[in-house]
């Protein structure tokens, strides 16, 4: 029989197999030799701590003022299921217990508060599911308690409440020194006219309270060690009060001080009086925001200003320059009573500060500057509220001498006049500040004059010259890419000075096109002649001021099916410019929004009706002045209309006449064509472009 030696004690992580040789021999016979082997592998594995199964076993030292049912001690830490926890008591009158978990833990109700140190001796034998076990010793030796005992400063003390007590108000409070102390009403049990808040102390009425006497008895006790406690005795007694509140004149004060008041002014004073006629016992306070607090006091009956009162101030602007509070004004004694006087006060402006110039009022200005160009700003300031309300005015006026104004309200200075460059190189202003709405008294004032400098900026360049201004030019559109129609000659009066090009007017359908100082014609799909009137700007680059210059262009295209002479000579006429001042006056009518609606719905009625009239008028009648064998004379054809109107218009142009000598021959045609889309002949002027069928 193999067994295993006492105190051996096996680990799998360390030695998992164990090799045994075993010798054996009977008398006479020969020695016989085997190996055993032993494998050895991992479980659970019952241990208990070394201090715990020593001889003396362990020892844990804990006060006597530890809390009831605190764990002081572990048997077996680790976790292992299936223990089975037992203990004998070497000492039957101890009071520790221990749970099947292997804790040991204080008494139900704590231990004895004695000064001697207490012993106890604890025997516990553990054995798991496998019938391993282990068994030892714990000592708890029990400590005197350090902490202060439970106890009243006094034992007895009386209170004086007054009559009618609401409920819940706070009678008075007990403090008792010591550790987690709690409080309780012992007597009297009935009737409960009072309640005790076990963790502060406050003793609280239950319900309105009546004159008489009562005593409490009232315990404060240590909630962990019920048995640490004192005991205090209160005389609560309920006395009859006089109601009546101290009355005050006035009870209502509002005042208005201006914002230069002198602390320590006096405001108002209350003459109140006590209705027991206890003059001496009157208090007088102020209850309100913290404002009011800091700007005013009271002195007695007296409500006096404190600090200086800055109607100018942020600070004031934000309250709206008006203090509320209260004045309260109480009765001492036993029940003290009280009265509330509203109070209101005002602060009012004063004008103090006269206004201040801006620094450097200097301004620059184009000596061509047109009418209403602003200048610049004047920017005054005044530390009065309200800030900046100032009114703006120029001394002397305005004038040939100063041509300029300046707004009353923003202080800007406009242009009014012409500058004369010439006399002046600068101009000298005086304006006027004056602030407004700055004190109680409109009439009360104050004004500054300030020195404004206005500089003239001379321009030197001028606007181009091109020459000539007004041109008219024929053109016949052929096929293929951009054709050049002329090129503008125009000079700056800067030597050496780029000059730029803009098509500004008259390029509605995009038909032209301007590179530099040339303009070209895109051709596209055009059916008939067609005059274009053309505004080009020309101004001097970059720099500024910019003065630019027009051209007019009036350019006659034909179409590229017209058959045109051999020339392609392309004329230009210069038109004679004359000088004309036009003076009108408009009289402008805003009519209202549904008498415009009327007049529009009324007007296209009436153009229908008239283009109706007119077209069975043309339809009916046939043109004096076209001839068609090809077509009956009763019939209408838009080729008739398109002729008669060219007729008309061939007419107006010999009445109108031209300086050009081929402008002459408009009435005549010398040429003749045939249309590709319809096929019919007409004869052509090369000239004018116009038409007329045959």
């Amino acid at each position: 029989q193999v067994t295993l030696r006492a105190g051996a004690e096996l680990d799998a992580h360390r030695v998992n197999q164990y090799t045994l040789t075993l010798r054996a021999a009977c008398p006479g016979e020969e020695e016989v030799e085997e190996r055993l082997f032993v494998q050895v592998t991992a479980g659970q594995v019952l241990r208990c701590d070394a201090p715990f199964t020593s001889t003396g076993g362990d020892v844990v030292r804990v006060s006597a003022d530890v809390a009831p049912r605190t764990p002081l001690y572990v048997v077996l830490p680790q976790p292992l299921g299936g223990l089975t926890v037992s203990g004998g008591l070497r000492n039957q009158d101890t009071p520790l217990m221990l749970t099947h978990r292997g804790l040991v833990l204080a008494p139900a109700g704590g231990f004895d508060p004695s000064k001697d140190t207490q012993t106890f001796r604890l025997q516990i034998e553990v054995m798991d599911r496998h019938g391993h076990n282990c068994s030892g010793a714990v000592t708890v030796e029990v400590l005197p308690s350090q902490r202060p005992s439970v106890t009243f400063r006094e034992p007895q003390w009386a209170v004086t409440v007054p009559e009618g007590t609401s409920p819940l108000e706070v009678v008075t409070q007990v403090h008792a020194s010591g550790d987690n102390v709690r409080y309780a009403i012992l007597a009297p049990t009935v009737p409960v006219l009072f309640t005790i808040d076990e963790v502060t102390g406050e003793i609280r009425s239950t319900c309105r309270l009546e004159v008489a006497h009562t005593r409490l008895l009232v315990r404060a006790y240590n909630t962990l060690h019920p048995a640490d406690h004192a005991t205090a005795m209160i005389n609560i007694t309920v006395q009859e009060m006089d109601r009546r509140a101290p009355s005050c004149v006035p009870a209502i004060s509002v005042s208005q001080v201006p914002e230069t008041v002198s602390p320590g002014t006096t405001l108002v004073t209350l003459r109140c009086t006590d209705p027991t006629g206890a003059k001496d016992y009157l208090h007088y306070g102020l209850e309100g925001p913290p404002a009011f607090l800091s700007h005013f006091r009271m002195e007695g009956p007296q409500l006096q200003v404190n600090t200086t009162l800055d109607y100018d101030s942020e600070a004031m602007a934000a309250v709206g320059f008006q203090f509320t509070a209260t004045i309260m004004v109480t009765a001492g004694g036993q029940s003290p009573r009280s009265t509330r006087v509203p109070v209101l006060v005002t602060v009012t402006p004063v004008n103090e500060f006269t206004p201040a110039c801006p620094n450097g009022a200097d301004f620059t200005v184009l000596e061509t500057a047109a009418f209403g160009s602003t200048v610049g700003r004047v920017a005054g300031s005044d530390r009065d509220y309200p800030p900046d309300s100032l009114e703006y005015s120029l001394e002397g006026g305005t004038g040939p001498m100063q041509p300029f104004s300046i707004d009353t309200r923003t202080g800007d200075i406009c242009v009014v006049g012409p500058l004369d460059s010439q006399r002046y190189k600068h101009y000298r202003l005086t304006v006027r500040l004056t602030d407004t709405r700055n004190d109680l008294d409109p009439a009360k004032r104050w004004s500054r004059l300030c020195n404004v400098v206005v500089r003239l900026q001379a321009v030197p360049n001028q606007a181009p010259v091109c020459t000539p201004e007004v041109q008219e030019l024929w053109i016949v559109a052929r096929l293929g890419s951009r054709q050049p129609v002329t090129r503008l000659a125009c000079q700056s009066s800067l030597d050496g000075a780029a000059l730029a090009y803009a098509i500004a007017g008259g390029n509605e359908d995009g038909r032209f096109w301007l590179e530099g100082n040339t303009l070209f014609y895109l051709p596209n799909d055009l059916a008939e002649p067609r005059t274009f009137v053309l505004l080009v700007e020309v101004w001097g680059g970059p720099g500024a001021p910019r003065r630019s210059t027009m051209v007019a262009l009036v350019v006659h295209v034909t179409p590229w099916t017209t058959p045109v002479p051999p020339s392609t000579t392309t004329w230009h006429t210069t038109l004679q410019k004359e000088l004309l001042v036009i003076t009108r006056t408009e009289a402008a009518w805003l009519p209202p929004a549904w008498f415009v609606t009327v007049l529009t719905v009324s007007s296209a009625l009436l153009l229908a009706a008239l283009g109706c009239v007119a077209r069975s008028l043309l339809c009916r009648v046939p043109s004096p002045t076209t001839y068609s064998p090809l077509a009956p004379s009763s019939l209408c054809s838009s080729w008739d209309v398109v002729e008669q109107r060219g007729g008309e218009e061939e007419q107006g142009r010999q009445h109108a006449g031209s300086p050009h000598p081929l402008l002459s021959a408009q009435g005549q045609f010398d040429g003749r064509a045939q249309d590709p889309r319809t096929g019919r002949d007409y004869l052509f002027n090369s000239v004018t472009g116009a038409r007329r069928w045959i």
